[in-house]
């Protein structure tokens, strides 16, 4: 849980994402922040996660929620950082 404490540096990630080529899943994450704020639901202290998770081909169609950061966060990845 790196941001628990300190805010999370935005610009850096996205600036490291882009250079993984992972700009296209950014802007879709994006998008599915700005839906749930358009629908006035609090996300302070939550991360959007999906249903089945993009990196393993999931999609905003599939769904998304709201969930606690720990939670979001407490699965196995892989030495280059992507989910097992």
């Amino acid at each position: 849980m790196p941001y628990v404490n300190k805010p999370r540096p935005y610009k850096k990630e996205y600036k490291q994402q882009k250079e993984r080529g992972e700009h296209p899943n950014r802007m879709e994450r994006q998008r599915a922040r700005r839906k749930l704020d358009k629908k006035g639901v609090n996300r302070k202290g939550k991360d959007v996660a999906h249903k089945k998770a993009l990196s393993k081909g999931g999609s905003n169609k599939d769904g998304i929620r709201l969930e606690s950061p720990s939670k979001n966060r407490s699965f196995a990845r892989k030495s280059d950082g992507s989910m097992k």
